[in-house]
């Protein structure tokens, strides 16, 4: 059995952390689905839930993992009551992650194609018809895009392939702090649009009678949902790290560490984003496209378009590449802990399985785009799996797990969270962790069903 590594630093386990929470749902969805229902009224209900309904069950996941000293598929076997069956868990955890990799390695390599095309200048001077061909050109050609995945996901296992420290910690360290920079250089340039203003107020100022406008049933659930799912929780992705740091630390404060960070992200992309659509005209509520069709038709338009867009897609691939490093970190503990690997035959191995099962959402949109899956095309489908399914149910078992007497139990997992200097976890809402928050979620797994059927 080989020693566990450890996070050489706080800084390293924070950052790694929130650079598997924060990923292209900050900067892609987080941005259109604010401006879908009504801006700065919105971010504060999302606020709202990500306190009562996210952290809580990050500080659960974190503390599964620092007790075990394991990842997913081990940390229940050694927590779980004698004879108990929650360490099955483990295995759709795992399953979860590889799903999860099976098309976020794609979308990833669209975003570096999009760095690399808009560095060479291939957007300059195209008419906005032919940069919206330029996605669907992309998108419909199955060898270009197996070349961008298959380098997203070599790159993703070289880093992990020289170990925690060496690779895994210092390459995340040095992508994060070069996100939050071109963030910062990105915000202050969309300040300076004409009509930036108007994008600010739309982003920042409180409007009820927007929400009214929505619905407040959809605002509400769209909330929670961008809540719970900005933070990656139920399938091990966060537990992993808790499992590489010592006791120093309680852990709700860490988690408010790294929740702080994944919703800077998400905040400081409306910042950009919003004054950006504002000052040219475009709807901020247009949905995945605003980040492949619109945006490059903003940058075009602007002064040193071809600077700034490339700054925004090397962030955006900062922001995949930090997720897709924490995940392929997961899954090689994952077949390390379970069968006893080798750092290197981990790497390997999956490396070449996750490359494989990645064709399949890349050949979906292409040679078999006529395939249909209860209505979903394969990526659909994947995506669907992962989060309407494992990742709620999943974040209910580690709540489960936690809260009851028929798990690791509610004293065994204070005492855990609370280890250590910081923020205590809040003992005294005891009933509301035991019965209301598992109401939540499942109320959030069937609501989204029920969005998928209407």
């Amino acid at each position: 059995m080989q020693q566990r590594e450890k996070f050489s630093s706080r800084l390293g386990f924070i950052f790694l952390s929130a650079g598997c929470a924060i990923g292209l749902g900050n900067v892609w969805r987080f941005p259109y689905i604010t401006g879908k229902y009504g801006g700065g009224a919105f971010v504060l209900i999302y606020l709202f839930f990500l306190i009562i309904l996210g952290l809580p069950i990050m500080v659960m996941e974190f503390s599964v993992g620092r007790a075990s000293q394991k990842s997913i598929g081990r940390s229940f076997h050694v927590l779980e009551p004698k004879g108990s069956k929650w360490h099955i868990h483990g295995y759709f955890g795992l399953a979860g992650n590889i799903l999860l990799m099976m098309f976020y390695t794609t979308v990833g390599g669209w975003m570096l194609a999009y760095f690399f095309k808009m560095a060479a200048g291939e957007f300059k001077g195209l008419a906005p018809d032919a940069i919206s061909n330029q996605f669907s050109a992309l998108t419909g050609n199955t060898q270009e895009m197996i070349l961008w995945m298959l380098i997203i996901v070599l790159l993703g296992f070289l880093v992990c392939s020289f170990g925690l420290q060496r690779g895994v910690e210092r390459i995340t360290k040095l992508m994060m702090a070069s996100l939050f920079l071109i963030m910062l250089v990105l915000a202050v340039r969309a300040f300076t649009l004409p009509n930036a203003a108007k994008g600010l107020s739309f982003y920042l100022l409180p409007d009820f009678d927007k929400i009214r406008e929505a619905g407040i049933a959809n605002v509400i659930f769209a909330a929670m949902g961008q809540a719970f799912f900005t933070l990656s929780i139920g399938i091990g992705s966060l537990a992993i790290f808790g499992s590489y740091i010592g006791k120093e630390h309680r852990l709700t404060g860490e988690a408010v560490n790294v929740a702080v960070l994944d919703t800077s992200v998400a905040l400081i992309a409306g910042l950009i984003i919003f004054p950006s659509c504002f000052a040219f005209g475009v709807n901020p509520g247009e949905g995945p496209g605003l980040i492949f069709v619109t945006l490059p038709n903003v940058f075009n338009s602007m002064p040193g378009g071809r600077l700034w867009g490339s700054l925004f897609f090397l962030f955006m691939s900062f922001a995949a590449l930090s997720t897709v490093i924490a995940v392929f970190q997961n899954i090689m503990s994952c077949f390390m802990d379970l069968w006893d690997w080798s750092l290197r035959k981990a790497a390997i191995v999956n490396a070449v399985l996750i490359s494989v099962l990645s064709l399949p959402c890349i050949l979906g949109m292409t040679v078999w785009k006529n395939i249909s899956i209860l209505g979903f095309d394969i990526q659909g489908f994947e995506d669907f799996l992962v989060s309407n399914n494992l990742l709620p149910l999943g974040s209910l078992v580690y709540l489960l797990f936690c809260v009851t007497r028929y798990g690791w139990g509610w004293d065994n997992f204070i005492k855990e969270a609370d280890s250590g200097a910081g923020i205590r976890f809040p003992r005294k809402l005891r009933y509301y962790f035991t019965f209301v928050l598992p109401v939540i979620v499942l109320f959030i797994f069937i609501q989204g069903y029920y969005s998928m059927l209407k």
